[in-house]
Formats: structure tokens, sequence, C-alpha cells
């Protein structure tokens, strides 16, 4: 399919575009910015697209040059996988900013791609937006931000509903992976790095954290099904259900070996509980039916933590 994928410089965007192009689609991936604009990590992340899609940048979504790349060729699938995060944790996140950036001229960009062949929608949700996933309590929305995700959602599936179009949901739990934000395992691994103990705050949480290779593959296959189906279908890919502190430990016995020193943790008593204690994803993805390789992701995990320290 010729597959025009929105969000392909973030970490699970490169991701989504390499497996999609590994099993013959065509991408074309266009940028809010210019490649120049982009330094550090997602300068990397660019660079590592342009190798797999075809770039097309200063085209935000929604925007007059988004609508007239909409109007150019034929397409088979948006795959709309941006979104406004900005500051996703503040408490004070702009939902309604951020749902008017993911729908800009949704309307006009749709009725343009169904004119040139459009036969399907995949739209990214996350497990952390409400009414998502499982969970020990009622569905809240984990913040602001995940509040902006699920409205944007109940827009598209309107404009599903009442344009005709086939939408797919392919809901993110915890991705981890080569090319992550610095976050959680990043934390974990520049700790070890400085021969310090990283600490658990929130051991208990229980959580869904998948390797990014893994999802990725989940998610090619998801988005080519996609239009082959009628109204409107959903995946909630899940992999390591556990606690916080359980998955600390997993992953510092997996990078041990793997990075040639030790990689302590320690965990503590969990004070703080503001967030749902457990909001996992439902479905298991079976990486046998992708010929994925455990052992080697968690090569290719210590291998990028290796040589970003040896630069």
């Amino acid at each position: 399919m010729r597959i025009l994928l929105t969000g392909g410089s973030s970490f699970t965007g490169l991701w989504f575009a390499r497996s999609l192009a590994a099993v013959g689609h065509t991408v074309v991936a266009p940028l809010k910015g210019m490649t120049g604009d982009y330094s550090g990590l997602r300068g990397e992340r660019v660079a590592a697209l342009k190798r797999v899609a075809e770039v097309v940048e200063g085209c935000p979504f929604g925007s007059a040059t988004f609508q007239d790349l909409a109007s150019l060729g034929s397409w088979d699938l948006l795959c709309h996988h941006a979104a406004r995060t900005g500051d996703y944790r503040n408490p004070n996140f702009d939902i309604l900013e951020a749902v008017t950036d993911n729908t800009c001229n949704a309307v006009t960009v749709l009725k343009a791609l169904l004119a040139h062949g459009l036969a399907g929608v995949v739209l990214t949700g996350t497990v952390f937006e409400q009414d998502e996933g499982a969970g020990d309590a009622l569905l809240r929305a984990f913040s602001p931000y995940g509040l902006s995700k699920g409205l944007t959602w109940q827009y598209y599936r309107f404009l599903s509903q009442t344009m005709g179009f086939p939408l797919g949901k392919f809901v993110i739990p915890n991705p981890f992976g080569p090319f992550e934000e610095p976050r959680f395992c990043n934390y974990l691994v520049q700790s070890w790095f400085k021969g310090e103990v990283p600490a658990i705050r929130t051991p208990l949480y229980v959580r869904d954290n998948i390797h990014i290779d893994l999802l990725a593959a989940s998610y090619a296959a998801f988005a080519g099904d996609v239009p082959a189906q009628k109204g409107v279908i959903k995946l909630n890919p899940s992999f390591y259900v556990e606690s916080q502190g359980a998955f600390a430990n997993r992953f510092a016995t997996e990078m041990a070996p793997r990075l040639g020193i030790a990689c302590p943790i320690t965990l503590l008593q969990q004070s703080e509980f503001g967030e749902p204690m457990v909001r996992i994803n439902t479905d298991r993805v079976d990486g046998a039916a992708f010929g994925w390789n455990e052992a080697a992701a968690w090569d290719a995990e210590a291998e990028f933590y290796k040589t970003r320290a040896r630069s």
C-alpha cells in the first residue's frame, strides 16, 4: 500500500515506519518542521526515518501543504500517529488546543484522501486515555494529555461513521527500546553507567511494557488488516504485564550481562498513588507470529545504550 504516516519523527513513529516499509508498503512521512530543525535524539530519528520513508518537510497535519499532499497521487491508508504532546505530564496541558491540533482540517484532509482512493485510517491511541485497557478502577484518563487523546479518538470515530471509511485504533502501552526518549529505562541505564543505584519510587503500579520492535511489527500487521474491515476495529497489544518493580528487576537482569556492569536497583516504599494501580492492555502479542526474537531485542537495547555511551 501507499501509506501516509504522520508523527514519523517520534520514537514509536520511526519504528512504525520501519515495520511498514519492511513488509513492503511505501511510506510517505510528512514532518511538521524542516529536517534541519531537528537535533539530538529526534534528529537521529529523522535521519533514520529518511532511510525507510519519503520525508516531506514543513507539512504539519491539516495545513495547506498537507492538504496539497493529500491531493497528490493515490493513497491507500492514513496512519495518523502525530499528536500534540508537549509537556504531557503537566496538569495544565491544554486539552482543547491539543484536540484542535490533532483534528486540524480533518474533514477536508479525509475528503481529499478518499477522492484519491483512501481505503482506511489507523489512529494511534494510548492505554492512558479514558475507557482504554483494563484496570482495577474506573478507566479514567491518567492526565489532561490522556483525555485529549480520548477526545481525539471520539472525533475520528464519529467521522468514520459519518463519512464511511474503515477505522482502526492501535492502543500503545509502555514501549521501550532504541531511540526511546530519556525516560524510565534511560534513567536506569544512565544510573548504572555512573555507578549509582537507581531508585524505583512507584514499584507497585502494574503496567504493560513491550519491546518497540515487537510493538511495531504488531502495528504493521494491524494496519494491513484495516482496509479489509468494515466500521471500527481496535487492537490493544500487550506483553510484559507486571509491577514496575518487577519490570525494573527484569530490565536489570537482562542488561547486566549485556552491558558488562552491575545493574542494582532499589525498590522504595511507594507513597505516590495519583495514578490507577493497574492499567494494562488486553491483547497478548505472539512474537513467534512475526519471527521476533526476544533475546535479539534485548541485545539491541543494550547496544543502543553502549553506542551512545561511547559517542
